[in-house]
């Protein structure tokens, strides 16, 4: 799917489960006026919609694509006898579940209480859940405005705290992307 193409919108229906092959998309929502409230970033290896699926109700928020991406795409029916009849699938799932809640939980109280750069450095650092996002590398192909727009901050208010990371020696920042340094010091940064 090309850069910038919806996969899909907020009421669209539950009729698949969705897997990130490569790319990166934002799970988001957009308010009457045009403004976007970013969720999550969905890099590599990361599955969505399950909540939506299980329900078998209409999808409660966009997924738009920040860069060229690959999907796969698990029809609900596929995605039912699965969960039905096979336990491991099912536990996969509550964990998946869970594991969302707690990264929603933790993306709510950052928003409301962490300064920029801390903002930015958690942005980054959730990209690397070894449940959400396997087979996340130590390079993240990213650009500074995909990187703003998870964190919900400017291009340039993000340049700068990238700036402030590299020089805490917590990333490198290259030609297409970040090279993450300290995993854990990116998750505890108070800058």
């Amino acid at each position: 799917m090309a850069e910038g193409t919806y996969l899909f919108r907020q009421g669209a229906p539950s009729e698949y489960w969705w897997g990130v092959a490569d790319g990166l998309l934002k799970m988001c929502s957009t308010e009457p006026d045009g403004q976007q409230i970013t969720f999550t970033g969905l890099s590599r290896g990361a599955w969505f919609s399950e909540g939506s699926v299980l329900r078998g109700e209409p999808i409660r928020y966009d997924v738009v694509a920040l860069r060229d991406s690959r999907l796969a795409a698990v029809p609900a029916a596929t995605f039912f006898r699965l969960y039905h009849h096979h336990i491991g699938f099912a536990h996969y799932l509550i964990a998946q579940l869970n594991d969302r809640l707690q990264q929603f939980v933790t993306s709510y109280a950052m928003q409301r209480s962490l300064p920029v750069d801390s903002r930015v450095a958690r942005s980054i650092a959730g990209l690397f859940h070894r449940k959400l996002y396997p087979g996340t590398e130590t390079f993240l192909k990213i650009s500074q405005e995909e990187v703003a727009t998870l964190a919900g901050v400017s291009r340039q208010r993000c340049s700068q705290a990238l700036g402030r990371l590299r020089d805490a020696g917590l990333l490198r920042t290259e030609y297409q992307g970040i090279t993450i340094l300290d995993l854990e010091g990116l998750r505890r940064f108070e800058g």
